[in-house]
Parts: structure tokens; sequence; C-alpha cells
């Protein structure tokens, strides 16, 4: 089986959008769970709604760039909200 040209930056989209789509939507439901002024539990509930629509809309972003190298690096946006949503949880169990 021969790929072509073509087939390694449409793998590479799928990719994108599955797993960096994945880890992007976790890491935007634990930042608006952490920031959200609620109970833990309730705060992680309505932090999870959005997530459905977050995940959908990340997928179909990452088809609509230009290239994949953009749709990656629009996913690497995730370090920055998963830093501000697991930092807390870091500190504590390395403190």
């Amino acid at each position: 089986m021969s790929f072509s040209r073509v087939t390694w930056p449409v793998l590479s989209r799928i990719l994108a959008a599955i797993l960096g789509g994945y880890l992007f939507t976790y890491a935007f439901t634990a930042a608006l769970a952490r920031l959200l002024p609620l109970e833990k539990a309730d705060a992680v509930i309505v932090a999870t709604l959005p997530a459905f629509v977050v995940y959908t809309l990340i997928i179909l972003w990452v088809f609509a760039c230009r290239s994949a190298w953009r749709a990656w690096m629009g996913i690497a946006l995730a370090l920055p909200l998963a830093a501000l949503g697991f930092w807390p949880k870091l500190l504590e169990v390395l403190g």
C-alpha cells in the first residue's frame, strides 16, 4: 500500500482532530472548572457541559485550517489552559 503526498496531511489532521481536540477540550474543561466561582462539584458539572460543543468546534476547525501545521499550532494552545487548570493540583501533589 502506497501513501501519496496527500495522505499524510489528512492523517495528521485526523490525529489533530481526535487526539489534539480531546487534549484541548480536556484542558479547557479543567481550566474552566478551576476558574468558575462555584463549589467544586458544581464547577465540574458546569464546565463539562460546553465540552461537547468545544470538541465539535475543534474538530471542524482542524479541517478548516489551511494546513495541518496550523491545526497543530492551534492545538498547542492547550498548554496554557492545561497549566491553568492543573497547576494548583500539581502543587498539592508535589508539596
